[in-house]
């Protein structure tokens, strides 16, 4: 191509039509994923949610399981103790109650 105002256009031209179909694609992409379930995590995490704010940070996840392994949680597949949702996680550090919240809430959406 040649380096004079029309091929420069024909240039910007073309990327903004790659940059129309990329954008398309990515659209097309995202309509066929899941909607994430939009709940309110105390919702789901009942009394423990209010036990998490006050606790001390950081901590991990099995001083968590000691201190409150029978609290029962919402899952997707019923009702589960903290204990039965982190059996299947290495011990893990927590910097806030956000982060345990996060952390749960990612294990009983899987």
């Amino acid at each position: 191509m040649v380096d004079d105002k029309q091929g420069r256009d024909e240039q910007a031209d073309n990327e903004k039509r790659r940059q129309r179909e990329r954008m398309q694609e990515e659209a097309r992409t995202r309509a066929d994923e899941e909607e994430p379930m939009r709940v309110d995590p105390g919702e789901q995490l009942g009394d423990l949610d209010e036990v998490l704010e006050t606790h001390d940070y950081p901590t991990t996840t099995d001083e968590l399981v000691e201190a409150y392994g029978d609290y029962e949680i919402e899952t997707q597949g019923g009702t589960e103790t903290l204990d039965e949702v982190l059996a299947a996680t290495d011990n893990q550090t927590c910097d806030s109650a956000d982060d345990v919240r996060r952390r749960l809430l990612g294990l009983i959406h899987r």
